[in-house]
């Protein structure tokens, strides 16, 4: 798959909501570094993120690809990302979801960049669960 097929999978799936298709696209140790959730296995951010969420309509804005410092592939993917969430609050916003890829080509890390200044609270009010807050520091 190339870079744009796999950003185009990769929106499909989340969009769609489609579970087997998203975790299809991981490794099987995949991490996913979110900033409202936190550092947390594909196998189970996902079936959170879906369940937390009644409707999302994803607008592809960039594809670009690169390596890391250490050489490993990157694949940076732009979107704007209208997300409604299961009680009904919209939380839109603009983020890049930066995945890092391994030798056969599937997500082994995926590290979600966005500005959670409105989300969060909107987030923690309708799920009812406080989100994560880690050190910055660390790069989760």
């Amino acid at each position: 798959m190339n870079p744009q097929q796999l950003a185009e999978a990769y929106l499909s799936a989340l969009a769609r909501a489609d579970l087997p298709a998203m975790l299809g696209l991981f490794s099987d140790r995949a991490l996913v570094h979110s900033p409202l959730y936190g550092p947390t296995p594909a196998g189970d951010f996902f079936p959170a993120l879906f369940s937390d969420t009644a409707e999302s309509r994803l607008t592809l804005r960039g594809v670009t690809q690169g390596t890391t410092a250490e050489g490993i592939p990157l694949l940076c993917i732009w979107f704007r990302f209208d997300w409604r969430l299961r009680g009904g609050t919209r939380s839109p916003f603009d983020v890049v979801d930066v995945l890092e890829l391994d030798d056969s080509d599937r997500i082994a890390a995926l590290r979600i960049v966005y500005d959670t200044v409105s989300v969060r609270p909107a987030f923690e009010r309708e799920t009812g669960r406080a989100s994560w807050r880690g050190d910055p520091a660390d790069g989760s």
